[in-house]
């Protein structure tokens, strides 16, 4: 018999650890190779953790809601067709018994079952003096905000085995930096101990429903208010003619269809002009490390898809800029297809180094995007409009009804400077407005 370690896999950059959501196998159920065990979440995505092999599930080693660090052993597989004797998780063991069978049986468990294996430490580097490790990301937020070794070491975490997390260390930010924290605090008497003073209860009338959020909701808003704190935002916008695109979609998509058995959007076609302006502007490819900047030879373009949850995930077209308008158009509506039935896989939804978001769908005109981090900018499209516009003719100047929508682009002022965000923008525009309306299918 063989025993194989589940471990819990990286679901992307800056990811240390996940929630497990639920159990799909119990122990001591068969498992078919590719079969799913288990649900997990990240503050990214939810999915499912496949089996490797075929074989029985022999140990879960953690329960339900809780939280895990990347590389750790959650789960033993017995392979061959044996059952191994089967043993509950840490948090539900009884204790041994004391009689000479359950003794004679837990001496000829195989090793591997029974032997306590090392649970696999986030990356980060410990600190002087100190056995705490810290994850990439509280380091810089730490080094950003000019957060000593000292202070770190007395940030109370919430994470596995006591680890700071990036919601214990932005708390402690905010309140570090609260007025009340930065005046000098009155030194009690001994005679009268500081009081604490419970939060102040909100007054709701009867005609309020409360709804809590729920886990995925919670995540984004943590990472949208960690992105705001990271990254100053600017936007710039820019308004583009896109009516050759528009007549052109109009009278190609039937065809398109027809050929290549899938609908045509317009997403697929900013995406397009979106990889030409970045190998044009390929300082807007990057991302910040500290006083680094990483620049990202590939092309990776997320595309934020809403969920039927209303909440927002976004998979990651890879190497964008080497397809052709099909293969885009293909990956596209794949890539949304899954997302809406959330079936995408974890390597999906990261390495993304570019994100489009198109509040057009919704009927906006206009919006001023949050920047997916760690990445420095973030395109937003517009609906397409009807409206008159001035249009150059060979005999003067003419206003002509056109089809024209807004652009936005929120960058990091840190790294992207008005003169490097505003000409990306612009040359976007200008490849959506040179569309060729003569284009072949």
């Amino acid at each position: 018999m063989a025993l194989v370690e589940i471990v819990m896999p990286k679901m992307g950059e800056s990811i240390m650890e996940a929630t497990i959501l639920k159990w799909v196998k119990q122990v001591g159920d068969r498992i078919e190779m590719d079969e799913p065990i288990l649900e997990i979440a990240t503050d990214k995505v939810d999915s499912e953790v496949p089996s490797p092999v075929s074989g029985i599930l022999s140990e879960i080693r953690f329960q339900e809601n809780d939280v895990v660090g990347i590389g750790t052993v959650i789960a033993v597989i017995s392979t061959e067709g044996e059952v191994a004797t089967p043993k509950p998780s840490p948090a539900v063991a009884e204790a041994p018994a004391s009689n000479g069978k359950a003794a004679l049986a837990e001496a000829t468990r195989p090793a591997a079952v029974v032997a306590e294996l090392p649970v696999a430490e986030p990356v980060g580097r410990v600190a002087a003096g100190s056995n705490r490790f810290y994850s990439p990301l509280v380091r810089t937020i730490a080094q950003k905000e000019q957060i000593s070794a000292t202070e770190l070491e007395n940030i109370s975490g919430s994470g596995m085995q006591g680890r700071v997390t990036k919601k214990d260390i932005l708390e402690y930010v905010q309140n570090r930096q609260a007025p009340a924290s930065r005046s000098v605090a009155p030194v009690a008497s001994p005679q009268q101990a500081p009081v604490s003073q419970p939060p102040a209860a909100a007054s709701l009338s009867g005609n309020v429903e409360i709804i809590e959020m729920d886990r995925m909701r919670k995540l984004i808003a943590e990472h949208m208010v960690m992105s705001k704190h990271t990254a100053p935002h600017v936007t710039s916008f820019v308004e583009v003619d896109v009516t050759n695109l528009v007549n052109w979609r109009n009278r190609i998509k039937d065809e398109f269809e027809k050929k290549y058995n899938e609908k045509i959007t317009f997403t697929p076609i900013f995406v397009e002009a979106v990889a030409r302006a970045i190998r044009d502007f390929p300082m807007v490819n990057i991302s910040v490390d500290g006083t680094k900047l990483l620049v990202k030879k590939d092309i990776n373009i997320g595309m934020a898809a809403a969920l039927p949850s209303g909440n927002l995930i976004v998979p990651v077209i890879k190497n964008a800029d080497q397809f052709n308008l099909v293969g885009l158009t293909k990956s596209v509506n794949d890539l949304a297809a899954r997302a809406r039935k959330n079936q995408l896989k974890p390597e999906e939804i990261q390495g993304g180094t570019f994100t489009l978001t198109n509040v057009g769908t919704f009927g906006n005109v206009m919006g001023t995007p949050i920047i997916n981090q760690p990445q420095v900018a973030i395109l937003a499209t517009g609906a397409i409009k009807k409206k008159p516009a001035v249009v150059e003719t060979e005999y003067g100047d003419l206003i002509a009804v056109r089809q024209m929508m807004f652009l936005s682009l929120s960058y990091d002022h840190r790294v992207v400077d008005g003169s490097l965000g505003g000409s990306f923008l612009r040359r976007i525009g200008d490849y959506l407005e040179a569309f060729d309306a003569r284009r072949e299918v």
